[in-house]
């Protein structure tokens, strides 16, 4: 018998696997305790390493907060340096932490809109820790660079700006029917638009302001060619999209003034700004088309705020250097039909756009006044499948947003896009101008609209081949 086989050493190489065994025991609760406490917060090696403003979180607020908060921006307070940002993390803490700001207010992953404010997990953990750690200053040498702002304008210094041409005044009270101004551009060749910004001028009482462009006959009569008839028994050019006479609105009711009314013609709608939504970008490889001796038409909702006040709104362009790929084109489709009854608080109304043939949608604007709640958009298509491609369960009045795809939906002919917005007409609604009377479309805030703005392309009058 082999001397290592006897009970003495076959007793100690199982005190030495017991032993063993214990260390490996330790060695993985140690792991664990680590595993656990990763999952709590940081690491155990960075436990102490509490977030700084000028390494972690100034980088964030540059990058996610600082269009509006700056000074002359949107928002109440700059945060371009430490000491305002300081000064305000109670603020800041309650509205990272619910969600509040940067404001956003449709569902999805990330990746799924162009424009998304949203603040990524990490990075509301780390604001929310330098807060919670005594919201340390660091090492100013560490700061990023902070980001510019040379102009009142975020788009930068406007190529062009149209500006209404006098002051309007705004009364401490009473109805502001909708007021027309008509304004030449003076623009002498085509332009393409890359984005508009919307400036104005007295923003507490600016409810909305819609733009429109035409082109006069004068303008380009040296450009005008007669129509070629059409021959006979030729069927009439479908429109682009399916008329929907039962969403139709009612007719505007008799103007109470004849100050500046709606001209003749309003043309073409071509941007627009409400509570939130002040820029608009539009998406690389496409602009917009303005054409020599466009006359623009300012469409302005103002709400009497309880002092006299005088707006003079402007416009600002900002011009592509080269023609884009596809033109890109606004439109809105709506649903004027509706009543909502007093005191009902989860009314549903709907609408659709169904195009003649393949369009692509760039991003849509869902537009209720006060008493609306929520949005949901679904796409349905010619073969019968459907999806739904824009969720806003939290719809805010004064955060309206336009929200950009990062891809393009493609709507062939025959799809319906579907629109459902809900509103609350209850007294338990605190926004509820009068929760006892029924309500249907109409302009004024204590009205309601059902109302969605769509930017789109049209695949067949692309002006540059597909690459794919």
């Amino acid at each position: 018998m082999n001397s290592s086989d006897s009970p003495r050493n076959r007793h100690r190489a199982a005190r030495s696997g017991r032993t063993r065994a214990l260390q490996l025991l330790g060695v993985v609760a140690v792991t664990a305790l680590a595993v656990v406490m990763a999952r709590r917060g940081e690491p155990l090696g960075a436990q102490d390493a509490a977030p700084t403003y000028a390494k972690d979180v100034a980088p964030i607020l540059y990058k996610n907060c600082t269009t509006c908060h700056r000074p002359g921006g949107l928002g109440p307070f700059s945060l371009l340096n430490y000491d305002t940002a300081k000064k305000n993390v109670d603020d800041i803490r309650d509205a990272v932490k619910t969600g509040f700001m940067p404001p956003w207010h449709a569902e999805g992953p990330h990746g799924t809109f162009l424009n998304d404010r949203r603040l990524s997990d990490v990075e509301k953990q780390t604001i929310l820790r330098w807060i919670d750690a005594g919201a340390k200053k660091g090492n100013l040498k560490a700061l990023p660079m902070a980001p510019v702002y040379p102009t009142s304008w975020e788009i930068g210094e406007p190529d062009a700006i149209v500006k209404m041409p006098d002051d309007f005044t705004v009364p401490a009270k009473g109805t502001v029917e909708y007021q027309y101004f008509e304004i030449p551009t003076n623009f002498t060749e085509d332009k393409w638009v890359q984005a508009i910004e919307f400036m104005p001028g007295a923003r507490e009482v600016v409810h909305h302001v819609l733009v429109y462009a035409k082109v006069p006959p004068s303008a380009n009569a040296s450009l005008t060619v007669a129509p070629v008839p059409r021959a006979a028994g030729a069927p009439a050019p479908r429109p682009l999209f399916v008329r929907k006479p039962q969403f139709d609105s009612p007719e505007d009711p008799p103007r109470l003034d004849s100050l500046h009314p709606p001209p003749r013609q309003l043309g073409t709608l071509i941007g627009g700004t409400a509570p939130g939504t002040n820029v608009m970008k539009f998406p690389t490889g496409t602009a917009l088309r303005l054409r020599a001796g466009t006359v623009l038409t300012f469409q302005m909702h103002y709400t009497a705020r309880g002092h006299e006040m005088h707006d003079r709104t402007a416009v600002g362009f900002r011009f592509a250097t080269a023609a884009p790929d596809e033109e890109i084109r606004m439109s809105a489709f709506i649903n004027g039909a509706f009543t909502l009854p007093a005191g009902e608080k989860d009314v549903a109304v709907a609408s659709e756009l169904e195009p003649t043939e393949a369009i692509r949608i760039w991003g849509l604007l869902p537009h209720t006044h006060l008493r609306g709640t929520r949005w949901k958009y679904t796409l349905e298509k010619p073969d019968g499948t459907s999806d739904v491609i824009l969720d806003v369960p939290r719809y805010d009045f004064n955060w309206q947003t336009y929200y950009f795809f990062a891809t393009p939906l493609e709507l062939p002919a025959g799809s319906k896009l579907k629109s459902m917005a809900w509103y609350d007409n209850s007294a338990s609604n605190k926004n509820n101008p009068d929760a006892t009377k029924d309500v249907k479309w109409g302009d004024q805030t204590w009205e309601e609209m059902q109302y969605t703005g769509f930017l789109y392309s049209v695949n067949s009058r692309r002006l540059k081949p597909s690459t794919k």
